[in-house]
């Protein structure tokens, strides 16, 4: 078993989406047919690593067991039942209290979809001076923006991400937390600011990834149409752009440390763009390095895996075989 646990805090009530949540637990809303916030975050812990996890539960708990019993895809699930809502602090500490000893943990909000690194974040935590790190994100406006100058207006920017970083809802922790006086409350606002002050507070940055608390029926429709042609990889995802009868164009995304399985396509004949990142395509007889404004040909039957050094996105521009794809060694667990 894993030496890091993972919770998730599940418990809820999620008032802005009602009338929806007043059935479905609001980890349990589907951002793809089938798929639901609380499939994407188990499926991101069991590809870091983690393989247990506990689910910090309140409103509508049973309905949340009920899906995922006692183990989800090869994760080990336990439940941690808040009987009345005091807050974040009260469900986290209740969760502390369960796992064993000072074993250390990443702890998510139950509704935020984000494409972060989770075993990097682990990695860094366990040697940070810190006994907790925040992961951050830089903020994207809810708005467009319009620029001025003198008595003019020059420009307007539809949503732009702002030089201003919040907190991205997950948490690593070395150990158990000194939670002090506190009992109740929202973790955020009693137990992180104290911390802060006597500079017992990391963070985790991760810039330029998909990042959506989904707290509102608008949130939901942006996660839902991000979701319409994409799909969850062990190492990333994978998104639809293009698809006609001429030609198809991918999206991947790589996270720094992951492949691709090593596979190879019997058909289709395609490009790789490098919009974004760094690492090297493994052929059979060598390796191809590549970062960003790179071009890469892979023909049929050319067996390789993309390796990512950093978070890479790329367009891979190809003849239109969606399916076409033969693993030879896949390095995750599906």
């Amino acid at each position: 078993m894993s030496k890091t646990a993972g919770m998730i805090l599940c418990g809820g009530f999620g008032k802005r989406l009602r009338p929806l949540t007043e059935t479905v637990p609001k980890p349990l809303v589907e951002i793809k047919k089938g798929y639901t916030i609380l499939d994407k975050q188990l499926f991101d812990f069991k590809n870091a690593g983690v393989d247990q996890v506990f689910l910090l539960t309140g409103f509508l708990s049973d309905k949340i067991q009920k899906r995922y019993g006692d183990e989800y895809k090869g994760v080990k699930i336990e439940y941690v039942e808040e009987k009345k809502p005091l807050g974040t602090l009260n469900a986290i500490k209740l969760g502390m209290d369960v796992i064993d000893g000072n074993k250390q943990c990443i702890i998510r909000n139950g509704d935020v979809v984000a494409d972060l690194n989770l075993k990097k974040m682990i990695y860094l935590g366990e040697r940070s001076d810190y006994p907790l790190s925040i992961f951050i994100t830089k903020m994207q406006s809810p708005y467009g923006i319009v620029e001025v100058s003198g008595d003019r207006l020059v420009s307007f920017k539809e949503k732009p991400i702002l030089d201003y970083y919040i907190n991205g809802g997950v948490y690593f922790s070395r150990g158990s937390l000194d939670f002090g006086d506190f009992d109740v409350g929202d973790i955020e606002k009693t137990l992180f600011p104290m911390m802060a002050k006597e500079n017992h507070l990391g963070y985790y940055k991760e810039d330029g990834l998909f990042w959506m608390a989904i707290d509102t029926s608008k949130e939901l429709e942006e996660i839902q149409k991000e979701y319409q042609n994409r799909e969850d990889k062990p190492w990333g995802y994978e998104k639809v752009l293009i698809n006609t009868d001429k030609y198809l164009t991918k999206e991947l995304f790589i996270k720094e440390g992951y492949q691709t399985s090593f596979h190879y396509h019997e058909k289709k004949d395609e490009t790789m763009y490098i919009v974004n990142g760094a690492g090297y395509i493994e052929f059979e007889d060598r390796k191809e390095y590549f970062g960003k404004n790179d071009t890469i040909r892979i023909e049929p039957e050319k067996r390789h895996s993309i390796v990512a050094m950093e978070n890479t996105i790329l367009h891979e521009v190809s003849t239109p075989h969606l399916d076409d794809t033969v693993r030879i060694n896949d390095f995750y667990t599906r």
